[in-house]
């Protein structure tokens, strides 16, 4: 499916949108600006399309109204800033989307919310309700007491797991470079725009680096990532600049603007989404080139006897990450061992594992209804 096809039958979309828009390259918010894409993003729901806004700008807002030109790199300062920030941000757009009568709703989100199931379902069924409703959610991570540790890093990240929450069909990242380059344009004047690409290629993360700008925490290379999480539960994305003229309504039209990034052909079921959205895994189990391989391509559950060692400390029922012998992570899932267990167990056959753990368990690991390839 081309990229008008997908625009025009999206019926539920994300729309992220970064600091260094929002605030005039942190010269406070920009009220002209916010005003056209709530007109535009309004024009989007008169047309039957549920949106959910993901918002940057807490901090850059905070900063900005304590005189700030550097983003703060102790975690209690950008805390305040954000504290500060959030107030004036969800102000404005509730003064803006009140224009057009359409009932906007603050959700702040961590790592906590979609770390834990049951906290993942309960946001779930928070922002369906919402939707429901015909409320407007406007969603930010909740910067003002997520440690550092459970941060989900940016709102590209963030969006990305928004998108997988709600099963979204387009994830709209609006930000300030035109979409996603051969090289970075700002010092190759032979860069080119990607007009269109699948989101899973992964000959794309050469082409972006880890650049973060002085007012947000991403650069292009967490957008691509956000991408490739959104595609895992078939939504596509578009990468373009939030100064094009009208660019919402122009997407939703069909025009090509920006990077539009196809999703996979095969959706992940809910709890495989949930799995693969984990921004954090609790350890780390390294495969041998044989389980490697039967992993990516046969699609078996991971046995003891395929397991070189294990990293990390964790429970029965946390999310570990699966690496193969280049230390890539190459599959993600949920562990039927404790690691003391699992220590234990290693290269071991299955037919052992209730003589060595003591009780009847598992004869796998990991089973493969349990474990995402990534």
């Amino acid at each position: 499916m081309n990229r008008t096809a997908y625009t025009q039958q999206a019926k539920r979309w994300v729309i992220k949108i970064g600091s260094a828009l929002l605030t005039k390259d942190g010269k406070g918010l920009d009220y002209v600006a916010m005003a056209e894409w709530t007109k535009q993003i309004a024009h989007l729901r008169q047309q039957n399309i549920e949106v959910i806004l993901v918002s940057s700008g807490s901090v850059a807002e905070g900063m900005s109204r304590m005189g700030w030109t550097k983003r703060p790199s102790d975690l209690a300062e950008l805390q305040a800033a954000a504290a500060i920030g959030q107030t004036g941000l969800i102000q404005a757009y509730e003064t803006e989307f009140k224009k057009y009568q359409i009932q906007a709703a603050q959700v702040l989100l961590t790592h906590d919310e979609v770390s834990s199931r049951k906290r993942y379902l309960n946001a779930r069924n928070t922002l369906r309700a919402l939707l429901k409703l015909k409320a407007l959610p406007i969603i930010n991570e909740n910067d003002t007491v997520a440690l550092e540790e459970l941060r989900l890093g940016d709102n590209d990240t963030l969006a990305a797991l928004v998108a997988n929450i709600t099963e979204a069909d387009l994830l709209l990242i609006l930000t300030d470079q035109q979409g996603l380059f051969t090289k970075d344009p700002r010092h190759n004047d032979d860069a080119k725009l990607i007009s269109e690409e699948s989101a899973s290629n992964s000959d794309l993360l050469s082409y972006v680096g880890e650049i973060a700008t002085t007012l947000g925490s991403g650069g292009m290379a967490t957008k691509l990532i956000a991408a490739q999480r959104a595609a895992k539960s078939g939504c596509a994305t578009i990468i373009a600049s939030g100064r094009e003229g009208d660019v919402i309504s122009r997407i939703a039209n069909g025009e090509n603007i920006g990077t539009f990034l196809k999703p996979n052909e095969s959706h992940l079921s809910a709890r495989k989404q949930w799995i693969a959205s984990q921004v954090q895994a609790s350890g780390t189990l390294v495969l041998d080139n044989g389980a490697s391989n039967a992993i990516q391509t046969k699609g078996t559950s991971l046995l003891p006897i395929g397991v070189e060692s294990v990293v990390g400390e964790f429970k029965r029922g946390d999310v570990v990450d699966c690496k193969n012998q280049h230390n890539e992570v190459i599959a993600r899932g949920l562990i039927n061992y404790s690691s003391v267990e699992a220590q234990k167990l290693l290269k071991q056959p299955s037919n052992r594992i209730n003589e060595i753990v003591g009780y009847a368990g598992d004869t796998e690991l990991i089973h493969r209804d349990n474990l995402v390839v990534l």
